[in-house]
């Protein structure tokens, strides 16, 4: 396992996953993907231009209904990092599978902080443990 650190903000991931990280010099905003050999991805972003966690799983799911028409959506709020987070789950189909995206935004000393984890059909079952122990590993700094 390889751990993430940022901004007071950690999570490990499996070591053989590819790492790619994106600056945002405006904001101070980072995002970091995590990607399987396969389908799978985390992406870990933290937004301080967002005004709190609710306005950022907002801003999201218009973003997933824009590029994929037929999505089922569900609400959820759950404790992330030993948060309170707030997001949804998502359904939707591509061209050739099923994709199942889940959503979740909380608040950090950095700013508002959005963890998006996705999986195909494909390699559901070889990933999606993966992908929940990447998110459970997640740690925020209160500092």
């Amino acid at each position: 396992m390889n751990e993430f650190t940022r901004d007071g903000i950690s999570f490990r991931h499996p070591a053989n996953w590819s790492v790619e990280t994106d600056e945002d010099a405006e904001t101070g905003g980072w995002t970091v993907t995590v990607t399987s050999t396969e389908t799978a991805f985390v992406m870990v972003s933290l937004q301080p231009g967002a005004s709190d966690p609710a306005d950022l799983a907002d801003q999201t799911l218009p973003a997933l209904r824009g590029d994929y028409k037929e999505i089922d959506v569900e609400n959820v709020t759950e404790t992330v990092a030993g948060q309170l987070a707030i997001g949804f789950d998502a359904d939707f189909l591509t061209v050739d599978m099923a994709i199942t995206c889940r959503v979740r935004c909380l608040d950090t000393p950095a700013g508002p902080l959005l963890v998006m984890a996705q999986v195909s059909e494909y390699d559901r079952g070889r990933n999606d443990p993966a992908l929940r122990a990447v998110v459970a590993s997640l740690k925020v700094d209160e500092e």
